[in-house]
């Protein structure tokens, strides 16, 4: 049976202020990105343990031992320096560097998954900071120095480029609109292939990537797996569920 996938990221608490006057109030609320995207990988029975951002510092895996209770390692919309901080950090201690960990894990046989956001590969105002990072040396793609984020009210078209690859099969044509993604270079190596990119000003932006590292796997999905960069057209789409699952599969080695 697959082990579980886990998801670090996709939490966010929001806070408000509301002013009618000289009289202020303040509100809070959690808020999870990734319902949709789990309820898909539930639907395809993948179990999932998610660590929000905030409790990446105390929670996130620090060995490989702990990492290699899961099949796949998804990050999204988590930023560097939320796994590089711990406990120990914070004391002035040496500590594990859990970029550099999970690039060792990857490299030994493990899977991991970078999805896209305002916080995902290098972000929106650059404060997600994975560009030279220990992490970008397995993805799929090379990670700007600069802010990368790219949005697109008018909507970008997703273009199969590989479509006899398993994460693709029976997938419905054609993919809904997106609505941004980082923009990232993709590598140009025998063991790298994407399978999907956006046309944006004269320019294919890769959308789905996938690598072979070492003994394990790596996929870069630089849009979204919730809103508000996947439109509500795609995450409707009858092949959401299959397409999402399909990628964790096949990081796992199950198709």
């Amino acid at each position: 049976m697959m082990k579980p996938v886990l998801l670090a990221g996709e939490i966010f608490h929001i806070t408000t202020l509301a002013s009618t006057g000289l009289e202020t109030g303040a509100s809070s609320r959690y808020s999870n990105g990734a319902t949709r995207y789990i309820q898909a990988l539930m639907n395809s029975q993948i179990d999932v343990v998610q660590i929000g951002g905030d409790r990446c510092e105390h929670e996130f895996p620090t060995t490989m031992d702990e990492l290699d209770r899961y099949s796949v390692v998804v990050i999204s919309d988590v930023g560097a320096l939320s796994l590089l901080y711990t406990p120990e950090t914070r004391l002035g201690k040496r500590s594990v560097n859990r970029l550099e960990l999970i690039r060792r894990w990857v490299e030994q046989g493990g899977a991991l998954m970078m999805a896209g956001g305002y916080t995902g590969f290098q972000g929106m105002y650059g404060a997600a900071m994975f560009h030279g990072t220990a992490i970008e040396r397995a993805l799929p793609v090379e990670i700007s120095a600069l802010p990368d984020g790219l949005e697109a009210p008018e909507g970008l078209d997703p273009v199969i480029a590989s479509s006899d690859h398993a994460i693709l099969s029976g997938m419905t044509a054609p993919v809904p609109f997106i609505l941004g993604l980082n923009r990232v270079i993709a590598r140009v190596q025998s063991d790298t292939r994407t399978l999907m990119c956006c046309k944006h000003g004269g320019s294919d932006l890769p959308l789905l990537s996938v690598r072979e590292y070492g003994s394990g796997r790596s996929l870069s999905w630089t849009t979204d797996i919730g809103p508000h960069w996947l439109s509500a057209d795609f995450m409707q789409w009858s092949g959401f569920d299959r397409l999402m699952a399909n990628m964790v599969r096949w990081l796992a080695r199950e198709i």
